[in-house]
């Protein structure tokens, strides 16, 4: 597995799927919680908006009872509205994309806010009748007139206290987003940083390949040639290629050793025939007899004989193995 992940193919492989992982988790994230947000200035809105009409309710109550004209067209507008804001706050509202808020503390609010409302409502429209009726209720309506003023700031506090909700929960996600795009600063700055040492460990190798490659190629001497020497963590790739190449020099080392021994073999093999020669010759100053200097000679001869066939079979050897040198040479010159 560690030899896997010391691929360079790997290493880059890892590196873009962290920073895609990344930046694809960021703006995902920010773009969500920030269509979130736009929700939520929505529910804010409509919260603040249902202060403004329980005011203008209240109001149209307020100057109906001293004015004596019953005109509540626009309160009934105004409550129609509130009805349908409270229900967008507590049910959301999928034509606009507004969903529910679920957190404990604002729905415990709207329903606080709904039974206050209910009771409001009812005396609205209580005061509605008896605006229409007949029959002389001044004294019921005045209770009505006061029971709206008294609990219209009751409701009014209410939803101050919903749109405060709101506003803290949204400046909630608001703050996640900033930490979260710190958080993910932070740790977009460390994978750069890993990657930079992840490419300078790369280009390092890479670099020493490069220069013993340059130094084998300049190098007109291929005796005893020295095997590169990588760090054990270089990357497998650039490994697998110096095995190739010391393999290669391994054979070559192994040639030219050969070689130098077959050359000594027939050097000595020549030094021997000219000790031979040289008794040869010793032997035909001092024999006088021919009987005996043909006995000689024939030992001699076939002495010489057996030398000159090993001297031969030398030659083809180091005939065979110049030929695997000049293959290599030109293998070389090539390679240059």
């Amino acid at each position: 597995m560690i030899r896997k992940f010391n691929k360079i193919s790997t290493k880059i492989k890892v590196i873009g799927a962290l920073l895609i992982f990344l930046i694809g988790g960021v703006i995902g994230t920010t773009a969500y919680l920030t269509q979130q947000n736009t929700k939520d200035a929505l529910l804010i809105n409509i919260a603040g908006k249902q202060r403004m009409l329980t005011q203008e309710i209240s109001k149209t109550i307020f100057y109906a009872q001293y004015s004596k004209i019953f005109d509540f067209s626009e309160m009934d507008k105004a409550s129609h509205e509130f009805i349908e804001g409270l229900d967008t706050l507590k049910n959301g509202n999928k034509t606009q994309g507004i969903f529910i808020v679920s957190t404990e503390e604002i729905s415990n609010q709207l329903d606080k806010i709904d039974y206050l409302w209910g009771n409001f409502y009812k005396n609205i429209k209580d005061y509605k009748q008896m605006a229409a009726s007949s029959i002389e209720n001044e004294e019921e309506m005045k209770k009505i007139v006061d029971f709206i003023y008294a609990n219209n700031t009751i409701l009014l506090e209410n939803v101050d206290e919903l749109v405060t909700m709101f506003t803290n929960h949204s400046e909630g996600k608001i703050n996640f987003i900033k930490t979260f795009q710190i958080f993910a600063g932070i740790l977009l700055f460390m994978i750069f940083i890993y990657s930079f040492s992840q490419l300078k460990s790369i280009e390092s190798h890479v670099d020493s390949f490069m220069q013993y490659s340059k130094m084998l190629a300049d190098n007109e001497d291929i005796s005893n040639l020295a095997p590169i020497q990588l760090e054990a963590e270089s990357e497998s790739e650039i490994l697998e290629v110096s095995d190739t190449i010391n393999c290669f020099i391994n054979k070559i080392n192994a040639a030219v050793g050969h070689s130098n021994e077959a050359l000594l073999q027939s050097q000595k093999a020549s030094s021997k025939l000219e000790e031979l020669t040289d008794e040869f010759d010793t032997i035909l100053d001092e024999l006088k007899d021919r009987s005996l200097a043909s006995k000689h000679l024939n030992n001699s001869e076939d002495i010489v004989i057996a030398s000159t066939e090993e001297l031969i079979n030398s030659t083809k050897k180091l005939t065979n193995i110049k030929k695997e040198l000049d293959k290599l040479i030109k293998n070389c010159q090539e390679l240059k």
